[in-house]
């Protein structure tokens, strides 16, 4: 299967602006000194997201953007569905996110979209391979997702009394969605991913990497009302997830881990990701106990 594209994890560069000086006799201009807005500052940019370069990595990502690249998905067969068929994760939902958040903030108006999306075009693509297919999302002719999803597996392999981590995101998104999300908040989330797809590395392009992005992008708001919250990020989190697996003691365990390493006081958080799939993982056990008791 193809992999995502990996997304650039680096900061927005401060923008410097170098004062001028005009002699003029014996006298010189007194120095002009440009500051970007902070609205601007703030914005979440295709760079920060995807691996993208040119005149659209500077560019923040506008709800005109995301609302075309929804569209754009929707428009191919089995891409508007990857929670039906193994999970996937969509450039819309991260542009959809870094959109919401460039409104709240003033970096970009309700109904804008950036130039170079509006003049080069949105568009998705999907090929068929063995076991499923693979999607490849393009903004201005640069590719902002590849991600394969798979064929669903059959009935008798999916055990419906298990709670899966994905289900424990979303539990966290309901209970505590109204929070920031921080970088405590990321890493386990980032955790519970690699979890869910029982690997050692994090999905480029992934969930993961979306909290990140999202954690980093909080640190220069001030007001929290401004900021991305946990639920803007987990909501849906089954489907945005490009595999998912019931939650165990070890998923559980590496989770709260990540959590507690990036927390200032190292502790999990009460009502956090860490909690919800060790409670995932917890009910998991006690489920399996009672049926082989039953046996």
């Amino acid at each position: 299967m193809a992999q995502a594209q990996p997304r650039r994890e680096q900061d927005m560069d401060e923008q410097l602006h170098q004062p001028q000086e005009v002699e003029g006799g014996n006298q010189q201009q007194p120095q002009q000194h440009q500051e970007v807005p902070s609205s601007e500052q703030a914005a979440i940019r295709y760079g920060h997201v995807f691996a993208v370069t040119g005149d659209l990595a500077g560019q923040p990502i506008s709800p005109r953007d995301a609302a075309a690249m929804r569209s754009a998905e929707d428009s191919v067969a089995g891409v508007q569905v990857p929670e039906a068929a193994g999970g996937g994760f969509s450039a819309a939902t991260a542009m959809e996110t870094a959109a919401a958040y460039n409104t709240a903030v003033g970096a970009v108006g309700p109904d804008q979209a950036s130039d170079a999306a509006a003049v080069h075009g949105i568009s998705v693509t999907q090929t068929a391979v063995p076991g499923g297919r693979v999607v490849t999302e393009f903004v201005a002719g640069q590719v902002v997702g590849q991600y394969s999803v798979a064929d669903p597996p059959p009935a008798s392999e999916q055990d419906a009394t298990k709670i899966t981590i994905g289900e424990a995101l979303e539990a966290t998104a309901r209970a505590g969605g109204g929070r920031p999300i921080d970088r405590a908040d990321a890493e386990a989330i980032r955790a519970a991913e690699m979890s869910a797809l029982g690997a050692d590395v994090a999905m480029p392009g992934g969930l993961g990497d979306v909290a990140r992005a999202a954690a980093r992008a909080n640190t220069q708001v001030t007001r929290d009302d401004d900021k991305v919250k946990i639920g803007d990020v987990l909501s849906d989190a089954t489907a945005k997830l490009a595999g998912d697996k019931a939650a165990a003691t070890e998923d559980a365990t590496r989770v709260v881990q990540a959590e507690k390493f990036n927390d200032a006081g190292a502790r999990p958080r009460a009502g956090g990701v860490g909690a919800a799939v060790a409670t995932a993982a917890s009910l998991n056990e006690d489920n399996a106990l009672g049926g082989d008791a039953a046996q």
